[in-house]
């Protein structure tokens, strides 16, 4: 069955950092009820939203939906934005309150499971709005780490975490800096079950911090939620392509 489509309005924007904007949109999000993933996510529809209906193929771009409201009628999205590169970050720069887009959803399947002994979070500026969501899930006394890479303390964004949970910055513009992957490794290892939260880039994350949690660590795979959200070097489609070939390289292995 497929997902709801729903229209949405923008009503103001913000902006976090030189590589993020902020929209807040308005609009009927019954969709929403009962949702609980802290990972939940929209895809925007950048076309005719009828096409998804007819077996047409629209260009989707997948977000993290932010504090949706179902009473209010209100969610916020961030959007990392390149200058002109790509399909919904020039949309969102250029946005402005009364524009509209429709979008479907929700999806998600992550929550930080608050039976566990500890909390790794750990992702790129992609990853961003998905960890906040769940950092603020936490209960006051939650242990963990969390690992955020951005490009320089220009791009860092105000975190919320427990006071348990130690918060590391990286900055690729930095070479003293190690890389999201090197710095997950380096992390003291704690006692006890973790709950694991990692998404962004994909060679660092399904090719590096993978193999690591599930390799060396041994962590169960039901204990991690971990997908690539974007490639170095690749546009949207072409990344897709790469995962539907990794997958199907992992099909041939297992």
């Amino acid at each position: 069955m497929s997902k709801p489509i729903t229209l949405l309005t923008v009503e103001s924007t913000e902006q976090l950092s030189p590589g993020m904007t902020r929209i807040r949109f308005s609009g009927d999000l019954a969709a929403f009820a009962g949702s609980t993933f802290t990972d939940r996510y929209v895809k925007l529809v950048f076309g005719d939203p009828a096409e998804l209906e007819n077996g047409g193929r629209p260009t989707l771009r997948t977000y993290t939906a932010l504090e949706p409201d179902v009473a209010k009628g209100t969610l916020t999205i961030d959007f990392v934005v390149h200058g002109d590169e790509g399909v919904a970050g020039p949309w969102a720069a250029k946005a402005r309150p009364g524009d509209t887009i429709h979008v479907r959803g929700p999806g998600g399947a992550y929550a930080p499971d608050p039976a566990a002994d500890w909390h790794l979070l750990a992702g790129d500026e992609a990853a961003i709005p998905a960890i906040r969501q769940a950092l603020a899930a936490l209960a006051e006394d939650a242990q963990g780490y969390v690992v955020l890479q951005v490009d320089g303390p220009a791009y860092e964004q105000p975190v919320a975490a427990p006071a348990g949970v130690e918060l590391t910055w990286l900055h690729r513009s930095d070479p003293s800096h190690p890389g999201l992957a090197d710095a997950v490794r380096a992390l003291p290892w704690r006692e006890g079950r973790v709950h694991a939260f990692v998404h962004g880039e994909g060679q660092a994350v399904m090719k590096e911090i993978r193999p690591y949690l599930y390799g060396e660590r041994a962590i169960p795979r039901a204990d991690v939620s971990i997908s690539a959200y974007w490639k170095q070097g690749r546009t949207e489609e072409t990344f897709r392509e790469w995962k539907a070939d990794l997958a199907r390289t992992e099909e041939g292995t297992s």
